[in-house]
């Protein structure tokens, strides 16, 4: 095939709109599953594939969209069972924004730790009782990360097996 082709350059925009989808979980402002989603879609209404194409994105979108209800729903269970507000979280996250534009990189992560730091000290009274609080709003962070990079993995494990197939 060459570039000329116009399923090939669909193919390569679709893998590149994945990429930038598996980027997305660690890339601030990248929508990292509706990225994948995105992908898969585009290269099954104009990649040419056929029926393989419209299965690859119907798996997709059961992955997509299980993937979004449980990276909420398995963190919130987890905090709201160690007794983590709402509150607390959505501190987290503004500041963790304002973080990222004071310092960039870096600055997402330390405002929101700050941000739940600060918001469990005001709460409860103590740094005693805000850490630990703190590390289990980090550990809700991060396994809801780790569950969207895997419904990510298995969108673009679909699509690199459509492509195979079709």
């Amino acid at each position: 095939m060459s570039l000329t082709d116009s399923q090939t350059v669909v193919t390569v925009v679709a893998g590149l709109a994945i990429l930038a989808g598996l980027a997305g979980v660690v890339v601030p402002g990248l929508p990292a599953l509706p990225l994948c989603w995105g992908g898969v879609l585009v290269w099954a209404v104009f990649g040419g594939a056929g029926m393989v194409g419209w299965a690859v994105f119907a798996a997709a979108t059961v992955v997509v969209a299980g993937g979004t209800v449980i990276k909420y729903a398995w963190p919130g269970r987890n905090l709201k069972r160690t007794g983590v507000p709402t509150s607390t979280l959505l501190a987290g996250g503004v500041l963790g924004i304002v973080g990222f534009f004071v310092v960039p990189v870096v600055g997402l992560v330390l405002g929101f730790v700050a941000g739940v730091w600060a918001a469990e000290r005001l709460r409860l009274g103590s740094n005693q009782l805000a850490w630990p609080s703190t590390v289990q709003a980090l550990k809700a962070a991060g396994l809801s990360m780790l569950v969207e990079f895997a419904a990510c993995l298995v969108v673009t494990a679909l699509w690199l097996a459509g492509l195979l197939l079709a």
